[in-house]
């Protein structure tokens, strides 16, 4: 049994003793905490209002009972989207001038795990500050309830092609340049919300959709997580349908992953840097990702002449650092895409339709389009510690080792050798006694060897 605390969430396994496990009685007292403390952000107001959505996993009815029941029980009125993505929900916040929402979904996690994921008012996740605030009052079992006469009202509604249409409306969307090109998709939902509303957006934009695994049941048919491993019959699909690409998104849909049309992997890291490519060819401005994404990003947004900058891991932290710079094109190398002027959140309805403008208007195959973009390897890594060593002392020692190379400490320590074009960045877990090793380089061996220079290094000094 796990759960998880954090200010972007509370996640956690179903069933199980309280306070060890995402229970019912977890998911009343932080909806509660949530309650108090947005009246708290909106003083003076007479009625409050908060949009609730979630993807089909299992848990998911009995979540949503208990999340609007609570609300209304706080004496907030509760916009009930039901089974919607996590950005139809973000969206719907802002379509309705609501005071908040709570999508219900743990994302890339199996099936025996949900999640509260909680909203402010601009359809945003709640920044540090006020996600630390929530937590205080939860464990502080600081919440009321109204009387029978200030109850909340509960309305059901669907936001799906309200979402559509605000994608279709966006002005870098090619409609017509989609339509022309007759392009036929195979679309893996992992048996989510993805399985309704992304086909629905390709039927809108006349675009053939083969369907695997698209029955909201919540039996994720594999692993959940849109990674080439877990997609290889949808790799097989693509080729034996003659599909011009594959698409997959997690059970939440705000992670976009392709396939070429050779049945090759697109690469989760490249979504967002195809994205970019297409918008910078039109608008000229800053781009944002975090420090564990990739390179090319940054090499492709120079080569347009304009400039990259990376954030802390974490959505928040993407979307804190696109606003201060207005940039134009954001997100993470997980397949999130973030497209400000639609709104501040990972999108992959936003993400497909400006992939697909982009491939329309250049008229060449999936892979084509890739071979385009430089070509990085990225190795993923970890060490184990005992409790008692001190992570923050290594991380220092890590920063004097490599002190002649470029370095970022906002989340970690990155390391970029600038001038091979590789580099390194060491996180601390906030869950377990780890270090996360991500590096990268032109290829495997590289990102590797510079991933176990660093591992080594550390294994001397503990």
């Amino acid at each position: 049994m796990t759960l998880i605390k954090s200010i972007s969430g509370i996640r956690g396994t179903i069933g199980g003793t309280p306070g060890e496990a995402l229970t019912p009685t977890d998911i009343v007292k932080f909806v509660s905490a949530y309650s108090i403390r947005l009246k708290e952000r909106n003083p003076g107001k007479n009625r409050y209002k908060v949009v609730v959505g979630r993807d089909a996993r299992l848990s998911g009815e009995m979540a949503e009972h208990l999340v609007c029941g609570t609300l209304m029980a706080c004496g907030i009125d509760v916009v009930n989207a039901s089974l919607a993505s996590t950005p139809t929900v973000e969206m719907a916040v802002i379509f309705e001038k609501a005071d908040g929402g709570i999508i219900l979904t743990a994302s890339h996690n199996p099936r025996q795990w949900n999640a509260l994921k909680l909203l402010n008012e601009k359809g945003e996740f709640l920044d540090a500050a006020e996600g630390e605030k929530l937590l205080e009052y939860a464990e502080r079992g600081k919440y009321s309830f109204s009387e029978v006469d200030n109850l909340g009202i509960i309305t059901n509604k669907d936001f799906t092609q309200a979402h559509i249409e605000a994608v279709l409306s966006h002005p870098l969307v090619d409609t017509e340049a989609i339509y022309r090109a007759g392009f036929t998709v195979a679309l893996d939902a992992v048996n989510s919300v993805g399985g309704i509303v992304m086909p629905a957006l390709f039927d809108a934009l006349g675009v053939k959709c083969i369907k695997i695994n698209c029955e909201p049941t919540g039996q994720f048919a594999h692993n959940p997580e849109p990674l080439p491993e877990h997609l290889t019959e949808l790799s097989s699909r693509v080729v034996k349908e003659s599909a011009d690409l594959g698409v997959s998104v997690d059970p939440d849909v705000d992670r976009l992953a392709l396939i070429c049309e050779d049945g090759n992997p697109f690469g989760e890291e490249y979504t967002l840097v195809a994205v970019a490519e297409y918008i910078l060819k039109s608008r000229k401005g800053a781009t944002v990702s975090n420090l564990s994404s990739s390179r090319a990003l940054r090499d492709i947004t120079e080569a347009a002449g304009c400039e990259y900058f990376a954030s802390a891991v974490g959505e928040v932290n993407v979307v804190t650092e696109m606003k201060r710079v207005s940039a134009v094109i954001g997100g993470e190398g997980n397949g999130g895409i973030i497209v400000p002027d639609l709104h501040y959140g990972r999108d992959s309805l936003i993400g497909i339709a400006l992939f697909l403008s982009h491939l329309a208007k250049e008229k060449i195959s999936v892979s084509e389009l890739k071979k385009r973009y430089p070509s990085y390897f990225i190795s993923k890594n970890k060490i184990e510690l005992s409790p008692s060593i001190n992570v923050d002392s290594i991380l220092e020692k890590v920063k004097e080792r490599f002190s002649a190379q470029r370095i970022t400490d906002i989340d970690g320590v990155k390391v970029d050798f600038d001038s091979e074009k590789k580099w390194v960045h060491l996180r601390k877990s906030n869950t377990e006694p780890i270090i996360r090793i991500y590096a990268e380089a032109a290829d495997e061996a590289l990102a590797t060897a510079v991933a176990r220079e660093v591992m080594d290094f550390i294994t001397e000094i503990i």
